[in-house]
Formats: structure tokens, sequence, C-alpha cells
């Protein structure tokens, strides 16, 4: 796709998005709970029914995830939960200005194992520092795979930082097993607390 045409689609996904947030986001309400990659809606559909008086957010880049989730979110008559399909960059770009993200989970990304598609990995540092950019001082972010490489190489970038501070591996704040969840033998968790300002001092969305 040449690179004038890439942009301008992604303009238009960045326009509708803001859009969609205006109508969902109350004018009164400038922090919500994040999930990144949220599949069907397992967890964040009991996060909200757990926590009715926090406002949550999960996206997703499959629209038949989404849908999915959106019918949970129905059944269970959760008001202040939604689910957008969405780029998660692209989501942090369309937020608008104030609003804080207070914890963001990230469970079970696409692990990418092969060398040549690590550059394909979501947690990469200059992702971290546009979560840093819409999270608040203190606000918290945790992350859950099943592939070793990948949580060794998330902890390594994590703790290399200089927004984020590793916290005990045992942080997790609510516990829902998903599916992801139930298939993994084994599974590693990462926590970690925007701990200082943001160097690059930005306080609105990127353009």
């Amino acid at each position: 796709m040449p690179r004038e045409i890439f942009e301008a689609v992604q303009a238009r996904r960045r326009a509708e998005l803001r859009s969609a947030l205006v109508g969902i986001l109350p004018a009164s309400e400038k922090q919500l709970i994040l999930e990144i990659g949220c599949g069907n809606g397992h967890f964040l559909t009991a996060y909200a029914s757990a926590h009715p008086e926090q406002l949550c957010i999960g996206i997703d880049l499959r629209l038949e995830r989404t849908d999915k989730a959106l019918r949970k979110r129905d059944r269970a008559g959760l008001s202040d939960l939604h689910f957008i399909r969405c780029e998660a960059r692209n989501f942090l770009i369309a937020l608008p200005v104030g609003v804080i993200l207070t914890d963001i989970y990230m469970l079970f990304p696409d692990p990418w194992p092969k060398k040549r598609h690590h550059k394909n990995r979501l947690l990469q540092t200059d992702f971290l520092s546009e979560l840093g950019a819409r999270a608040g001082q203190g606000s918290r972010f945790f992350f859950r795979t099943d592939y070793q490489p990948y949580y060794d190489e998330a902890r390594a970038i994590i703790a290399s930082h200089p927004q984020w501070r590793l916290l005990p591996d045992d942080s997790f704040p609510f516990e829902h097993v998903t599916i992801f969840q139930a298939r993994a033998p084994v599974y590693h968790s990462l926590c970690a607390r925007r701990s200082s300002p943001d160097p690059y001092n930005r306080t609105a969305p990127y353009e």
C-alpha cells in the first residue's frame, strides 16, 4: 500500500475512533481501565462486574472478538464496560486529552515467536513510552504470557524504561481465568508502575 494511502486510512480510522470515544466517555470521567487485546471479553467482563464503579474499555483487532465481547457485556448489563475494534496505538492517539489510564492489562498477546517477526511484538520500548504519556503517576501496567522468551524480553524492556518500575510478580490485583490462560500449562506475569514524569513532557495525544 502506498504511504499516502496508508496515512489516509489511518487518519480516517483515528477520526472514527475519536468520534466513538466521545460517545462512550462521560464528560466527567477522566480515568479508565484498559485491556489491550481483550479477545472475547472474558477477563474484562469479569473485572467490570467486580468493579462497577470503574469505566473499562477493551480493544482488539478482530471484529468477531469484540462482537462476542459486546454480547457478554450486554448479557451482564454492564453500562460502564465497552469494547472497541481498533489498534492500540490508534486508541492512544484518539483518547481525549485529560483522560488517564489508571490500570492497563495486556494478557497473552501474540508472542510472534519467530525471530524475524519479533519486531511485530507490541510490547516495545516506544510503545511503553506511548502508554506512559497517557498513564497517570502511579498507574499500573500488567502483562501476562505463556511464552517464556517474550516474558524475558518484556521484563528487560520494562526494567530499563525510565517511566516504569517493576513491581513484585504477584501484584496482579484481579484474577479471572480466560480461555488462553486455561489452555496454558504455565504462564508468567509482570507488573509495573508508572513512577516518573513523561521525559518528553507530552500532555496531549500524538499526531
